[in-house]
Parts: C-alpha cells; structure tokens; sequence
C-alpha cells in the first residue's frame, strides 16, 4: 500500500468534478477505480480541515490517501496517472488576490487534480457525456466494458472489465451499440472506432502535438466538436491550457467574468481553474439562495 498525505489531493472531489467515470464509492471510506485494464482499490482516513471552504459554509475534510497498490505500481503508473508531481497549491497560489470568486472555488475544490487518462478511454467517455448526466454516462461505460472489454478479475477474485480497445469496438455495430441505449450517440462511435482502429488518426502522435493541433487532430473524429476536444485535451492529453466550456462554465463566465477570463494569469494550469469553478458550480453554487 502507499499513504499519501496532501489537502490537494480528495479522491470523493476527484470523483465528483466530471472528469473520470469509473471512479465509485463502494463505502463512506472506500473507492474502486478502473482506468483501462487496471484496477485500484483507494481508502480514505478523512479529517476536517479549517479554511476558506468553511467561510463558504461548508467544511471540507482532507487526510491520508491510501492506494492500494504495489510502491512500484505507484511509481510506474497511479503516480502519473493522479498528476501528484505537479504543485497544485502553487497553481491557487496564482489567484489573483481580488478575483473572490476563484479564490473560494479553489479552496472549495482544492483537492481536485487533472488525472491523466488513456486517451482512447476519454474519446469514447466524452462522445457518451453528450446532453447526458454522470449516473447515465457511467451505466453506459459499464455496459461498453461489459459487453465488448476484457473480463479480468480483481486481487480478491472479483471480476471486471476493461475498457474495451479500438480494435475490439470497431467490431460492433450501429444497432448493437443502440441496443445498450447509447441512441444517437452509435453512430458517432461505430465511425470513430473504425477510424482509429483503421489506422485514420494516430493517438500516440496526439500526445507530441500542442494543444491547438491535438485539438483540431481530435476534432476529425465522428461526434467531437470543441467542448468535446477541449476535454479529451485536458483530461487525457494533459494539455492544461485546455478551458472546456459547457453550460456551467459559460454562465459563471457570463456572471463574473463579462470582460472575459484572465487566461494570460493562468497559463499552464488554466485546465486547473476550469475544473476549480466546475466542481464549486455543481456542488455549491446551486443551493445558495
């Protein structure tokens, strides 16, 4: 096992910021994680922690981290995968001292990271986010698994399944993918396949592209438009200038940013900030009267 301790590192804020979908609480203290073919097992030892999250009216609890996990596995793979080299708290560090907004979503969500996931994983999911809700989308990436991914097992013995590759989904058709309810959605995924498992866009090239070629790259896909891209470059190409914009962005935008946001300030974690105002949008924002 590897014990991580850090305030801005939350595995429930993680799972409930919208960018990973097979990420679930199985108790109050215990998470399972499938990324891929891989599986993860995550405790949680939480305890409160006084800051700008309890002005909000809400106290947030932060601890230790334990991943379930060899140290080399840690090392060779869920190290990366949680960004937990990178500094977040010199990235709220950049906040502007006036901006009152920003500074209370931060520390609303501050134990948010940007995971970097498998590419090919977050072209499908985000295809699935489509005017749709996370219990959906995640029922829908389950029943994809289920139905064309490898069955493994667990270390206890439970089976899962992976997520399936390009190769294998290319096999399906439009009507099979419609018989597990993915609608309009199968069309646009039936192309895709094909095209990356044809060999039509290269996803590890992505990968050594800028953020405005992998964009435009992602956007030849059947079914990717912007907001799309903009994900599949923030949550799987790590490109953190990446900003994607839905309907929860664009009206904090509209509301507190009408002379336009400050991208200049955040170069390099703008990706950061956009998760930040997310995470504070849904789980907050909401219930203020």
């Amino acid at each position: 096992m590897v014990t991580i301790e850090d305030n801005c590192f939350s595995i429930p804020q993680i799972c409930e910021s919208g960018q990973c979908f097979r990420l679930d609480a199985v108790s109050e203290d215990t998470y399972e994680l499938l990324a891929g073919d891989r599986y993860l097992k995550i405790g949680i030892r939480q305890k409160a922690l006084a800051d700008e999250a309890d002005k909000a009216g809400r106290t947030e609890t932060y601890g230790e981290t334990i991943l379930h996990c060899t140290q080399e596995e840690y090392e060779a793979f869920w190290k990366e995968y949680f960004d937990l080299s990178a500094p977040y708290s010199d990235y709220i560090g950049l906040i502007d001292e006036e901006d009152g907004y920003l500074k209370s979503a931060a520390a609303f969500g501050r134990g948010i990271r940007i995971l970097r996931q498998d590419v090919w994983e977050m072209i499908i999911t985000f295809i699935l986010s489509q005017q749709n809700n996370i219990p959906r989308i995640k029922g829908l990436i389950r029943a994809l698994s289920e139905r064309y991914g490898k069955r493994q097992k667990t270390p206890d013995g439970r089976a899962y399944h992976a997520f399936p590759r390009a190769e294998e989904l290319a096999q399906a058709t439009e009507e099979e993918l419609r018989g597990l309810k993915l609608g309009y959605r199968s069309k646009y995924i039936c192309q895709t396949a094909g095209m990356v498992a044809g060999g039509g866009i290269d996803l590890d090239a992505l990968r050594g592209m800028e953020y405005t070629e992998a964009r435009a790259e992602l956007m030849r896909l059947s079914g990717i438009g912007g907001k799309v891209a903009d994900c599949i470059c923030l949550f799987a190409l790590h490109q953190m200038d990446a900003f994607p914009v839905d309907t929860h962005i664009k009206k904090v935008l509209e509301l507190h940013y009408p002379g336009g946001f400050p991208f200049e300030r955040y170069k390099g974690c703008a990706g950061v900030m956009q998760q930040y105002i997310f995470y504070y949008d849904v789980k907050y924002r909401p219930h203020i009267v």
